[in-house]
């Protein structure tokens, strides 16, 4: 049988708020079925959210993780799911090692920049 899981232990389970869970939810990645007021929440939704979750850790947007959560077929090897995984893990990484050459020489700039004010300060001095 499948476990079903509440909006309040998928929270504490994951350390994130019910509102966050509320708010995938109106994104559609999430769709719990409905006893009244009480959402009930499938296996298949906490592994979604788990996903989710890890993707926006890695840096994904939402967008991004529904399109490679989006690919995953029970029935099959995921060998797509995969490829498109591997190729936004590239795409991230391309666009962090960028983000850390911009840092490196901003802080080359700034230690110059240090350098300069202090050599102009040593020369203020009387």
């Amino acid at each position: 049988m499948d476990n079903s899981y509440s909006i309040s232990d998928l929270s504490r389970e994951f350390d994130i708020t019910t509102r966050t869970i509320r708010f995938y939810e109106d994104k559609g990645l999430l769709t719990p079925e409905r006893q009244g007021q009480t959402r009930i929440y499938s296996s298949a939704d906490r592994t979604t959210l788990k996903l989710i979750l890890r993707g926006k850790r890695l840096g994904f947007t939402l967008d991004e993780s529904r399109e490679i959560i989006s690919l995953y077929t029970p029935s099959s090897d995921n060998r797509e799911q995969l490829n498109s995984l591997i190729r936004k893990i590239h795409e991230r990484r391309s666009v962090l090692e960028q983000q850390r050459q911009d840092i490196e020489i901003m802080l080359l700039d700034l230690q110059a920049s240090e350098e300069r004010c202090n050599e102009t300060l040593e020369q203020l001095s009387p």
